[in-house]
Protein backbone atom coordinates (compact mmCIF):
# COMPACT_ATOMS: atom_id res chain seq x y z
CA UNK A 1 0.00 0.00 0.00
CA UNK A 2 1.83 3.14 -1.07
CA UNK A 3 2.87 5.95 1.56
CA UNK A 4 3.20 9.65 1.39
CA UNK A 5 6.22 11.52 3.40
CA UNK A 6 5.41 11.40 6.93
CA UNK A 7 4.47 14.58 8.06
CA UNK A 8 3.90 15.78 4.66
CA UNK A 9 0.88 13.71 3.69
CA UNK A 10 -1.18 10.65 5.30
CA UNK A 11 -4.65 9.56 4.36
CA UNK A 12 -5.75 10.39 8.24
CA UNK A 13 -2.91 12.70 10.37
CA UNK A 14 -5.09 13.28 13.74
CA UNK A 15 -3.37 15.68 16.35
CA UNK A 16 -5.25 15.48 19.90
CA UNK A 17 -5.14 18.71 20.87
CA UNK A 18 -7.36 19.29 23.67
CA UNK A 19 -9.17 17.35 26.57
CA UNK A 20 -11.77 19.46 27.11
CA UNK A 21 -15.28 21.22 26.71
CA UNK A 22 -15.67 22.81 23.02
CA UNK A 23 -18.62 24.21 20.65
CA UNK A 24 -19.67 20.62 19.14
CA UNK A 25 -19.56 21.32 15.19
CA UNK A 26 -19.74 19.14 12.09
CA UNK A 27 -16.21 18.61 9.62
CA UNK A 28 -15.24 21.95 8.50
CA UNK A 29 -12.13 22.46 6.79
CA UNK A 30 -10.00 25.24 8.40
CA UNK A 31 -11.87 27.70 10.67
CA UNK A 32 -10.57 30.67 11.50
CA UNK A 33 -8.16 30.81 14.20
CA UNK A 34 -7.96 26.72 14.27
CA UNK A 35 -4.81 24.70 13.92
CA UNK A 36 -5.39 23.81 10.30
CA UNK A 37 -5.26 27.89 9.58
CA UNK A 38 -2.74 28.69 11.98
CA UNK A 39 -0.25 25.90 11.30
CA UNK A 40 -1.07 23.90 8.44
CA UNK A 41 -3.11 25.41 5.48
CA UNK A 42 -0.39 28.40 5.53
CA UNK A 43 2.20 25.60 4.18
CA UNK A 44 0.20 24.38 1.59
CA UNK A 45 -1.69 21.39 2.67
CA UNK A 46 -5.31 20.69 3.13
CA UNK A 47 -6.74 20.01 6.41
CA UNK A 48 -10.02 19.74 8.13
CA UNK A 49 -10.75 20.32 11.68
CA UNK A 50 -12.69 17.37 13.72
CA UNK A 51 -14.49 16.09 16.97
CA UNK A 52 -14.49 13.17 19.39
CA UNK A 53 -16.66 13.00 21.90
CA UNK A 54 -14.84 10.54 24.47
CA UNK A 55 -17.16 7.91 26.55
CA UNK A 56 -16.68 10.55 29.94
CA UNK A 57 -18.23 13.11 27.97
CA UNK A 58 -14.70 15.54 26.60
CA UNK A 59 -14.98 16.34 22.91
CA UNK A 60 -11.53 16.32 21.35
CA UNK A 61 -10.17 18.66 18.59
CA UNK A 62 -8.55 16.69 16.11
CA UNK A 63 -6.74 18.09 12.84
CA UNK A 64 -6.70 15.84 9.56
CA UNK A 65 -4.63 15.80 6.62
CA UNK A 66 -5.70 13.83 3.93
CA UNK A 67 -3.14 14.32 1.13
CA UNK A 68 -0.22 16.04 0.33
CA UNK A 69 1.00 19.11 -1.22
CA UNK A 70 1.49 17.95 -4.73
CA UNK A 71 0.71 14.13 -4.49
CA UNK A 72 -3.19 13.99 -4.86
CA UNK A 73 -5.31 10.36 -2.83
CA UNK A 74 -7.43 9.22 -6.76
CA UNK A 75 -10.89 8.06 -5.71
CA UNK A 76 -9.38 4.45 -5.43
CA UNK A 77 -6.30 4.59 -3.66
CA UNK A 78 -6.50 3.82 -0.19
CA UNK A 79 -3.72 5.30 2.10
CA UNK A 80 -2.68 3.97 6.06
CA UNK A 81 -3.82 6.08 8.67
CA UNK A 82 -1.65 7.61 10.86
CA UNK A 83 -2.03 8.93 14.30
CA UNK A 84 -0.02 12.11 15.56
CA UNK A 85 0.00 12.33 19.30
CA UNK A 86 1.72 15.02 21.19
CA UNK A 87 3.46 16.10 24.83
CA UNK A 88 2.25 17.00 27.78
CA UNK A 89 0.55 20.76 26.98
CA UNK A 90 -3.52 20.38 26.44
CA UNK A 91 -6.00 21.64 27.91
CA UNK A 92 -9.27 21.42 30.72
CA UNK A 93 -8.29 20.78 34.49
CA UNK A 94 -10.08 17.41 36.31
CA UNK A 95 -7.87 14.99 34.15
CA UNK A 96 -4.36 13.45 34.56
CA UNK A 97 -3.14 11.51 32.05
CA UNK A 98 -4.72 8.10 33.16
CA UNK A 99 -8.13 9.90 31.47
CA UNK A 100 -5.84 9.55 28.10
CA UNK A 101 -5.22 6.57 28.89
CA UNK A 102 -8.86 5.08 29.89
CA UNK A 103 -10.70 7.69 27.34
CA UNK A 104 -9.36 10.07 24.58
CA UNK A 105 -6.64 7.65 23.38
CA UNK A 106 -9.35 4.67 22.43
CA UNK A 107 -11.65 7.49 20.94
CA UNK A 108 -9.49 8.70 19.03
CA UNK A 109 -8.69 4.94 17.87
CA UNK A 110 -12.12 4.41 17.33
CA UNK A 111 -12.79 7.05 15.01
CA UNK A 112 -9.94 6.54 12.78
CA UNK A 113 -10.87 2.89 12.75
CA UNK A 114 -14.14 3.35 11.63
CA UNK A 115 -13.74 5.64 9.45
CA UNK A 116 -10.49 4.31 7.77
CA UNK A 117 -11.55 0.68 8.40
CA UNK A 118 -7.85 -0.43 8.33
CA UNK A 119 -5.15 -1.36 11.60
CA UNK A 120 -3.47 2.32 12.35
CA UNK A 121 -0.06 3.54 12.83
CA UNK A 122 0.96 5.62 15.95
CA UNK A 123 3.44 8.08 16.18
CA UNK A 124 3.70 9.28 19.73
CA UNK A 125 6.49 11.48 21.12
CA UNK A 126 7.38 12.75 24.72
CA UNK A 127 3.57 12.14 27.32
CA UNK A 128 2.12 10.98 23.71
CA UNK A 129 4.67 7.69 24.39
CA UNK A 130 3.89 7.33 27.91
CA UNK A 131 -0.14 7.13 27.56
CA UNK A 132 0.43 4.93 24.33
CA UNK A 133 2.92 2.69 26.39
CA UNK A 134 0.38 2.62 29.50
CA UNK A 135 -2.34 1.67 27.34
CA UNK A 136 -0.93 -0.68 25.10
CA UNK A 137 0.18 -2.55 28.72
CA UNK A 138 -4.03 -2.65 29.55
CA UNK A 139 -4.62 -4.32 26.42
CA UNK A 140 -5.97 -1.11 24.74
CA UNK A 141 -5.57 -0.42 21.17
CA UNK A 142 -3.72 -3.42 20.70
CA UNK A 143 -6.47 -4.95 17.98
CA UNK A 144 -6.28 -1.80 16.44
CA UNK A 145 -2.59 -1.46 15.93
CA UNK A 146 -0.63 -1.90 13.22
CA UNK A 147 2.72 -0.19 14.48
CA UNK A 148 3.71 2.61 17.21
CA UNK A 149 6.49 5.04 17.08
CA UNK A 150 7.88 6.20 19.77
CA UNK A 151 10.10 9.63 19.63
CA UNK A 152 11.66 10.65 22.96
CA UNK A 153 9.72 8.29 25.15
CA UNK A 154 9.27 8.54 28.68
CA UNK A 155 7.81 5.90 31.15
CA UNK A 156 10.16 5.62 34.50
CA UNK A 157 11.32 8.97 35.66
CA UNK A 158 13.85 7.97 37.97
CA UNK A 159 17.06 9.37 36.04
CA UNK A 160 15.16 12.70 34.89
CA UNK A 161 17.71 15.12 33.84
CA UNK A 162 15.71 18.31 34.28
CA UNK A 163 16.73 20.25 37.33
CA UNK A 164 13.94 22.90 37.63
CA UNK A 165 11.23 19.67 37.16
CA UNK A 166 13.26 17.85 39.81
CA UNK A 167 13.40 20.23 42.06
CA UNK A 168 9.33 21.41 41.67
CA UNK A 169 8.43 17.49 42.33
CA UNK A 170 11.10 17.07 45.11
CA UNK A 171 9.29 19.88 46.92
CA UNK A 172 5.76 19.47 46.52
CA UNK A 173 4.90 22.56 44.23
CA UNK A 174 1.92 20.45 42.95
CA UNK A 175 0.58 19.73 46.39
CA UNK A 176 0.80 22.86 46.86
CA UNK A 177 -0.70 24.10 44.09
CA UNK A 178 -4.29 21.51 44.49
CA UNK A 179 -3.88 22.90 48.10
CA UNK A 180 -4.63 26.18 46.98
CA UNK A 181 -7.37 25.29 44.67
CA UNK A 182 -4.98 25.54 41.29
CA UNK A 183 -6.58 23.06 38.79
CA UNK A 184 -5.01 25.13 35.72
CA UNK A 185 -1.26 25.17 35.55
CA UNK A 186 -0.54 28.11 33.51
CA UNK A 187 3.23 28.06 32.43
CA UNK A 188 2.56 32.11 31.23
CA UNK A 189 0.80 32.93 34.37
CA UNK A 190 1.85 34.77 37.07
CA UNK A 191 2.14 31.56 39.57
CA UNK A 192 4.63 29.41 37.65
CA UNK A 193 6.30 32.96 37.21
CA UNK A 194 6.91 32.86 40.82
CA UNK A 195 7.88 29.85 41.14
CA UNK A 196 10.50 29.47 38.33
CA UNK A 197 12.36 32.91 40.16
CA UNK A 198 12.16 30.92 43.48
CA UNK A 199 13.54 27.83 42.06
CA UNK A 200 16.13 30.05 39.67
CA UNK A 201 16.87 31.49 42.66
CA UNK A 202 18.93 28.44 44.18
CA UNK A 203 22.55 27.81 44.61
CA UNK A 204 24.09 26.69 40.68
CA UNK A 205 20.92 26.74 39.20
CA UNK A 206 21.05 28.71 36.06
CA UNK A 207 17.86 30.04 34.09
CA UNK A 208 19.37 31.90 31.62
CA UNK A 209 17.61 29.15 28.85
CA UNK A 210 14.32 27.72 30.09
CA UNK A 211 14.29 25.51 26.91
CA UNK A 212 17.71 24.03 27.53
CA UNK A 213 17.20 23.38 31.62
CA UNK A 214 13.81 21.75 30.86
CA UNK A 215 14.36 19.46 27.69
CA UNK A 216 18.53 19.29 27.54
CA UNK A 217 20.79 21.35 25.07
CA UNK A 218 18.94 20.73 21.78
CA UNK A 219 21.75 20.80 19.02
CA UNK A 220 19.65 21.80 15.88
CA UNK A 221 16.61 23.87 16.84
CA UNK A 222 16.89 27.23 15.46
CA UNK A 223 16.08 30.52 17.69
CA UNK A 224 13.42 31.30 14.99
CA UNK A 225 11.74 27.89 15.13
CA UNK A 226 11.44 28.44 18.65
CA UNK A 227 9.98 32.14 18.81
CA UNK A 228 7.47 30.34 16.36
CA UNK A 229 6.80 27.67 18.67
CA UNK A 230 6.49 30.25 21.87
CA UNK A 231 3.42 32.41 19.94
CA UNK A 232 1.09 29.40 21.13
CA UNK A 233 3.10 27.14 23.70
CA UNK A 234 3.06 26.15 26.10
CA UNK A 235 -0.49 26.16 26.79
CA UNK A 236 -2.07 25.52 30.29
CA UNK A 237 -2.62 21.81 31.63
CA UNK A 238 -4.21 20.35 34.16
CA UNK A 239 -2.41 20.72 37.68
CA UNK A 240 -3.50 16.93 38.10
CA UNK A 241 -1.74 16.29 35.24
CA UNK A 242 1.44 17.18 36.45
CA UNK A 243 1.01 16.32 39.75
CA UNK A 244 0.62 12.71 38.63
CA UNK A 245 3.98 13.30 36.29
CA UNK A 246 5.52 14.48 39.58
CA UNK A 247 4.53 11.60 41.73
CA UNK A 248 6.02 9.35 39.03
CA UNK A 249 8.85 10.96 39.53
CA UNK A 250 9.05 11.24 43.21
CA UNK A 251 8.18 6.84 43.14
CA UNK A 252 10.46 6.02 40.40
CA UNK A 253 7.48 4.28 39.41
CA UNK A 254 4.55 3.85 36.51
CA UNK A 255 1.07 4.07 38.75
CA UNK A 256 -2.04 5.62 38.49
CA UNK A 257 -2.77 8.98 40.11
CA UNK A 258 -2.74 8.73 43.75
CA UNK A 259 -5.35 10.71 45.09
CA UNK A 260 -3.68 11.06 48.37
CA UNK A 261 -5.42 9.01 51.24
CA UNK A 262 -6.04 5.24 51.29
CA UNK A 263 -9.62 5.99 51.50
CA UNK A 264 -9.44 8.05 48.14
CA UNK A 265 -7.52 5.54 46.22
CA UNK A 266 -10.06 3.03 47.68
CA UNK A 267 -13.44 4.81 46.17
CA UNK A 268 -11.45 5.23 42.83
CA UNK A 269 -9.27 1.41 42.76
CA UNK A 270 -10.19 -0.53 45.40
CA UNK A 271 -7.36 -0.58 46.95
CA UNK A 272 -5.27 1.51 49.45
CA UNK A 273 -2.49 2.40 46.50
CA UNK A 274 -3.02 3.13 43.25
CA UNK A 275 -2.59 0.27 40.42
CA UNK A 276 1.07 0.16 38.58
CA UNK A 277 0.98 0.05 34.99
CA UNK A 278 3.05 -3.57 34.36
CA UNK A 279 4.63 -2.56 30.81
CA UNK A 280 6.08 -6.18 30.54
CA UNK A 281 2.33 -6.74 29.96
CA UNK A 282 2.60 -5.22 26.21
CA UNK A 283 2.55 -8.03 23.52
CA UNK A 284 5.61 -9.09 22.32
CA UNK A 285 4.59 -8.59 18.17
CA UNK A 286 3.64 -5.03 18.28
CA UNK A 287 5.77 -3.38 16.05
CA UNK A 288 7.38 -0.53 17.77
CA UNK A 289 10.07 1.91 16.75
CA UNK A 290 11.70 3.72 19.44
CA UNK A 291 14.07 6.76 18.96
CA UNK A 292 15.71 8.55 21.11
CA UNK A 293 18.55 11.08 22.33
CA UNK A 294 22.02 11.35 23.76
CA UNK A 295 20.95 14.64 25.31
CA UNK A 296 17.50 14.54 26.68
CA UNK A 297 17.47 16.21 29.71
CA UNK A 298 13.23 14.30 30.13
CA UNK A 299 13.23 11.14 28.47
CA UNK A 300 17.19 10.30 29.82
CA UNK A 301 19.29 7.91 28.37
CA UNK A 302 19.58 5.40 31.97
CA UNK A 303 15.60 5.45 32.08
CA UNK A 304 14.62 5.00 28.31
CA UNK A 305 17.63 1.42 28.72
CA UNK A 306 15.81 0.85 32.10
CA UNK A 307 12.77 0.20 29.94
CA UNK A 308 14.20 -1.42 26.75
CA UNK A 309 16.10 -3.53 29.34
CA UNK A 310 13.88 -4.33 32.01
CA UNK A 311 10.16 -4.17 30.08
CA UNK A 312 10.66 -4.78 26.40
CA UNK A 313 13.76 -7.12 26.76
CA UNK A 314 11.14 -9.85 25.62
CA UNK A 315 9.73 -8.11 22.77
CA UNK A 316 10.66 -9.89 19.63
CA UNK A 317 13.07 -8.89 17.68
CA UNK A 318 12.22 -8.28 14.37
CA UNK A 319 9.23 -6.03 15.82
CA UNK A 320 11.49 -4.16 17.56
CA UNK A 321 13.97 -1.24 15.96
CA UNK A 322 15.43 1.12 18.72
CA UNK A 323 17.59 4.43 17.34
CA UNK A 324 19.87 6.06 19.28
CA UNK A 325 20.77 10.18 18.39
CA UNK A 326 23.49 10.75 20.81
CA UNK A 327 23.39 14.65 19.87
CA UNK A 328 19.62 14.73 20.01
CA UNK A 329 17.60 16.50 23.24
CA UNK A 330 14.19 15.97 23.66
CA UNK A 331 12.86 18.97 21.19
CA UNK A 332 15.27 18.19 18.28
CA UNK A 333 12.88 15.42 17.54
CA UNK A 334 9.70 17.41 16.75
CA UNK A 335 11.49 21.01 15.68
CA UNK A 336 15.23 19.74 14.94
CA UNK A 337 16.59 21.24 11.23
CA UNK A 338 17.86 18.45 10.66
CA UNK A 339 15.06 15.87 11.73
CA UNK A 340 13.49 14.59 8.42
CA UNK A 341 17.18 13.05 7.83
CA UNK A 342 17.46 12.15 11.17
CA UNK A 343 14.13 10.96 12.31
CA UNK A 344 11.52 11.29 10.14
CA UNK A 345 12.79 9.33 6.89
CA UNK A 346 13.66 5.83 8.95
CA UNK A 347 10.65 6.65 10.58
CA UNK A 348 8.41 6.75 6.82
CA UNK A 349 10.44 3.36 5.82
CA UNK A 350 9.24 1.58 8.69
CA UNK A 351 5.69 2.85 8.27
CA UNK A 352 6.03 1.49 4.80
CA UNK A 353 7.04 -2.18 6.06
CA UNK A 354 4.60 -5.22 6.19
CA UNK A 355 4.51 -6.82 10.02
Amino acid sequence: MAFLGLFVALAICLVVSTHGSFGRKNVVDGPSNGICDSSVTTHGYQCQELEVTTKDGYILTLQRIPEGRTSKVSGNEAKEPVILQHGVMVEFWNWTWDDLVTYDLPAVFDYVSNQTGQKINFVGQSLGTLIALAAFSEGKLVNQLKSAVLLSPIAYLNNLNAVLLNIAARRYVDKKLLAFGKAEFDPKGAICTTILRIICAFPGIDCSNLLTRLTGPNCCVEPGTVSQYLVNEPQSTSTMNLAHLAQTIRTGTLAKYDYGTPQDNQAHYGQDTPPLYNLTNIPNNIPLFISYGGQDALADVTDVKNLLDNYLNSHDKDKLIVQFIPEYAHYDFIMGNNANDRVYKDVTAFLKRTF
